[in-house]
Parts: C-alpha cells; structure tokens; sequence
C-alpha cells in the first residue's frame, strides 16, 4: 500500500513520525512513497530526510491535484497539512484522503458522539488545532478528543475511521491537554492505516 503523508510547516511532523515508526515496527503494512509540504522549511522534512523518504513541495493548493496524480497512492494522509483541498482533489480520491480533525465527527450529521463517561462529544466544526483544544476547555468538557476520517465535499465531515479521547484534568491548559492528545493522535493514525492495510490486502 502506498501513502503519501501531507505536513507543512504549521507542526513538527510527529503523525509523520508515527506513520514511519508504525511501518518500521509492521504494524502497517506499506510504504511512504511521497512526503509532501507546503513550504521546504518545514520541520517534518527533516524526519523524511533522516528516514530518505522522496519529498515534494506544494505551495500552490492548485498544484494538488497535478502532483498527487503523479504520485498516485493508495492512500493519502494529512497531518498538519494547512491548504484548503480542492473539491477537484477530494472527487479524483475519493475514500483516499485522510483528515486528522481536532474534534469527534459523529457518524451523520445530525448525530452525536458519546465520550467514554456518556457525555456529548464536541465536533469542532471548523475549528483548527489550539482554538479546538480551547474550545474543549472553554465548554467544560470532561474528555477531549480526535478523528480520522476521509475527506469528503462536507466540511470537516466524511466517514470517521477512528477516534481518540483524552480525560481533561481540572489544571489543564491547551499545551498540557493537547500534549497528551497528540500522543494518542499519533497511536490512533497507526492504528487506522493498520485497518487499511488489512482491508487493502483482502481486496
């Protein structure tokens, strides 16, 4: 199975990291055939180079489509990745892009998520990484959490293939909540890419 992993410079390319040590340890059963960022500073090139994985740059979010065609994975997976993604992307792979979203997308979009003590989780539709995590502080929220799911035309919404809590202590702040989420984050994008290996290899 081949994946393309999509970072910018936004993060420091810890779900990069992930996706490597997850192939390095067989617990995903593929290879990274592209690293792609946006900008050439960005920190998550310096694991692709340590690990001598290809790396292509994409500044422009018209030059997408054009590249990951190209590149052609089976799978491709954002993680920090800060371009908008053209519908003309999300409709050539379809079922292909996975999103790394800072909230519990429920099912359908009239549902709910139920966090591990029964309570509702928040989506955070629309919201990126730390006003996501200030947004679970901000509503009193008992668990925090996050979701991969593929891309689809609705925004921040589309077939959820995993999800992660975080208990939310009294003294938390957005660094010390969100460093702990990461960490499950990470787990949690090895986890799914497993499953997709799985089902990648019985097709």
């Amino acid at each position: 199975m081949k994946l393309a992993v999509l970072i910018s410079n936004a993060g420091t390319g810890t779900n990069l990291q992930a996706i490597i040590d997850g192939i390095s340890q067989g617990k995903i059963d593929g290879e990274i055939t592209a690293v792609i960022s946006d900008k050439a500073g960005a920190l998550g090139l310096e694991r692709a180079r340590k690990n001598h994985l290809p790396i292509e740059i994409c500044p422009k979010k018209e030059d997408l489509l054009h590249l990951l065609k190209k590149i052609n994975p089976d799978y491709a997976c954002l993680a920090g990745w800060k371009q908008i993604i053209l519908d003309e992307v999300i409709l050539a792979f379809p079922n292909r892009i996975l999103n790394l979203h800072p909230g519990l997308i429920p099912d359908e979009m009239d549902g709910k998520t139920k966090c591990p003590d029964g309570s509702e989780g928040l989506w955070n539709k629309g919201m990126l990484t730390t006003k996501a995590i200030q947004s679970f502080l901000d509503q009193k929220a008992t668990y925090a959490g996050s979701s991969i799911h593929f891309l689809t035309l609705e925004f921040d919404f589309g077939p959820v293939l995993g999800r992660c809590f975080e208990k939310i202590d009294t003294n938390d702040t957005v660094n010390s909540l969100y460093e702990r989420l990461k960490k499950k984050e990470n787990q949690l994008y090895i986890e799914v890419l497993h499953n997709l290996t799985v089902k990648f290899s019985a097709e």
